[in-house]
C-alpha cells in the first residue's frame, strides 16, 4: 500500500467520524454536511483510481 494511498485511507475515516459527528447534532448544519460529503465522496474517487483493476474486478465478483 502506498503512503498516498494509506493518507487517503486515513482522511476518508476522518471525514465520516467528522459527518457522523455533524449529523448526531440535534441541528446540524446542511451545508457542512453537504461538503463533508463532497469531500468525502472525491477522497473516495482518488482511492478508486490508485486502486489497481485487477483488484477492483476480484472485489466484484
Amino acid at each position: 500500500m502506498s503512503a498516498r494511498f494509506y493518507k487517503l485511507t486515513e482522511l476518508h475515516q476522518k471525514l465520516d467520524a467528522a459527518l457522523r459527528m455533524e449529523s448526531m447534532r440535534r441541528l446540524p448544519d446542511q451545508l457542512k454536511v453537504m461538503a463533508l460529503k463532497r469531500r468525502k465522496l472525491r477522497v473516495k474517487e482518488h482511492l478508486v483510481r490508485l486502486t489497481p483493476s485487477h483488484v477492483l474486478a476480484t472485489s466484484r465478483g
